[in-house]
């Protein structure tokens, strides 16, 4: 099992997202932390293998706290790997993620599905990380095959075909490009598809980075997700 610590300053988010990491198999929780300063107290005493990490917290900044796991040499053994989730959408910051080392950077508020993508991103090149021979060198290609294994989430995962992505990737660009947002209903329109399907494209596209959420929320019911393009 791959070990999780949560790290969010809000005590309802940190529980959604630690139900969300427990759905996935292979994964469990160590732990959840709501300050910096705590934070890289249970990386000590834990050791994760990966942190979910909060840019907005009490005490510190998300991103001071990567920059801190990442500079001490006090923790040799405790060296997770940090997949980012905020809401800070500023480009210093994200580049700043990039820097620190993050792994990926999801913004809020984001689906299961899309963290899920991640952490199934994550496993895969845990394992395969864990099936190199630790004493010899690696070859080129087993670089490129990890290196692989974290960047294949841009293409259509199974299930979804190519030219109907394309189609909703056009969706969003034009509707993007004239300063709106489109829903997943309004897409589905638009494509020739169903709602149902519809979404698990625009979802797709968010969990790869290339699009981006946002809720509206109504005089009544469930907030509408509303998707743009970002890339």
């Amino acid at each position: 099992m791959i070990k999780v610590l949560v790290v969010d300053d809000d005590f309802m988010v940190a529980k959604i997202h630690s139900g969300y990491v427990a759905r996935v198999d292979g994964f469990e929780i160590a732990g959840v932390a709501h300050t910096g300063a705590d934070a890289i107290r249970a990386v000590d005493e834990l050791r994760p293998e990966l942190v979910l990490l909060d840019i907005y917290l009490p005490d510190m900044d998300g991103l001071s706290v990567l920059r801190e796991l990442r500079a001490s040499t006090a923790r040799p053994s405790a060296d997770p790997d940090v997949i980012v989730i905020t809401a800070a959408r500023d480009l210093d910051t994200v580049r700043g993620a990039i820097r620190g080392g993050a792994l990926h950077y999801l913004i809020k508020p984001f689906s299961y599905e899309a963290l899920r993508d991640q952490l199934e991103n994550f496993r895969a090149m845990h394992q395969k990380l864990s099936g190199l021979p630790g004493d010899s060198p690696a070859a080129q290609q087993d670089v490129d095959q990890l290196f692989g294994t974290r960047t294949h989430r841009a293409a259509p995962p199974k299930g979804l075909a190519t030219e109907t992505a394309q189609i909703v990737e056009r969706i969003l660009r034009e509707t993007t490009a004239t300063d709106g947002d489109v829903s997943a209903a309004e897409c589905a329109d638009a494509a020739g598809v169903s709602r149902v399907s519809a979404r698990k494209y625009l979802e797709h596209f968010v969990a790869s980075g290339r699009a981006e959420v946002r809720l509206r929320y109504g005089g009544t019911g469930r907030p509408e997700r509303r998707y743009r393009w970002i890339r």
